[in-house]
């Protein structure tokens, strides 16, 4: 078998202590990216963009955030779906009023903007927490929701309401507007992706991580060996604000194209970030990636073979999809709560000692 250990020496704590310890692991990461970035662009069509690549990258996004709040440092978060609102307006606003900046600082300070409102809704996290903190969170979820139906300085006072991603270019390729072809979309979407994950997994490795984490565990064993609660539940906020707004302005501008709060940004996308992350699992960067593929491919899945094969009634389909999502999420909290992540490593475990007894 190839998925071993034997002959595979650590030399130094740096290796030792590797996102990927195994060399199979390794080199199978590598070939990941090199199929990611090198052969996916030439077969793309926009089928696959729009049902399949860009939902899954995006909604990875949207829920490492999340997981760095609620996985790592256990303050439960409702309010996705406003903070996505947030990082979509904030982009729409910028690029209306800086049109000569480029569309990938618009996404950054996007996020930073939304880092900023996630600080501020973080605030009652110091005094509640639990039931009541979630309560708060989904407060700031139709807060939002109503601040950008109400204002119309948000949406430059358009008689729908709707905003629109007017056309932007990097290095000479369009990835907003309508010219904006599928591997650029793809692409630009790829590169926020690859760079937030490698953010967040230092981030949950480092000081960072493991101060959320002695929170999550129990808050007054943590601050009795000094760390500072106010500090480590705003950084987690802030964080996971900054992720799920740049997930927000790339559903606005690369995704989409445009957008109405109502219809993109309701408590349904916030739930729908939740299922992600419990389905993939909690506190793992892994999971976020799983549970987003799961989420965005069952339907995709389902469709193509109740409605296209079977002939069966869209409405049906749809349906199905809400019972099997909700099953998931109960066989996940019963069996292993720790969601797919963790049978995935289980999995590796058993084979690297296959075929010994274990």
């Amino acid at each position: 078998m190839l998925y071993r250990e034997a002959g595979d020496f650590k030399t130094s704590y740096g290796k030792d202590s590797q996102t990927f310890p195994l060399k199979f692991d390794r080199w199978a990461y590598w070939l990941l990216l090199v199929v990611a970035f090198g052969v996916v662009p030439f077969f793309i069509n926009d089928y696959w963009l729009n049902a399949v690549l860009l939902p899954f990258l995006i909604y990875a996004i949207a829920a490492l955030g999340l997981n760095i709040l609620s996985g790592y440092a256990g303050q439960i978060s409702l309010g996705s779906g406003g903070f996505m609102a947030v990082g979509a307006y904030s982009c729409y606003k910028l690029m209306t009023s800086f049109p000569d900046v480029s569309i990938f600082f618009h996404v950054i300070i996007s996020g930073l903007i939304t880092a900023m409102v996630g600080l501020a809704f973080g605030l009652p996290s110091m005094r509640i927490k639990g039931f009541y903190l979630a309560v708060a969170t989904l407060a700031a979820q139709f807060f939002l929701v109503w601040l950008f139906n109400k204002v119309p300085w948000f949406f430059n006072y358009s008689a729908s309401g709707q905003i629109s991603a007017p056309e932007r270019t990097v290095l000479g390729y369009a990835v907003t507007g309508p010219l904006a072809t599928a591997p650029a979309k793809y692409l630009f979407c790829l590169v926020f992706v690859l760079l937030l994950a490698w953010m967040a997994r230092n981030l949950t490795r480092g000081s960072f991580g493991r101060k959320w984490m002695a929170i999550r565990d129990m808050d007054i064993a943590a601050e009795i060996i000094g760390v500072n609660p106010l500090s480590a539940k705003l950084s987690a906020f802030g964080i996971s604000s900054f992720y799920i707004g740049i997930s927000g302005a790339l559903i606005f501008a690369v995704f989409l194209g445009a957008v109405d709060v109502n219809d993109t940004f309701s408590i349904q996308k916030s739930f729908l970030i939740l299922f992600i992350v419990i389905i993939g699992g909690l506190g793992s960067i892994l999971g976020s990636f799983i549970g987003a593929a799961f989420l965005v491919l069952m339907p995709v899945l389902l469709k193509n073979i109740m409605v296209g094969q079977l002939g069966w009634p869209s409405d049906l389909a749809a349906h199905f999809e809400f019972i099997i999502v909700g099953a998931l999420i109960i066989v996940t909290l019963i069996i292993e709560p720790h969601g797919m992540a963790q049978v995935w490593r289980l999995t590796k475990q058993k084979l690297r000692l296959w075929p010994f007894p274990h």
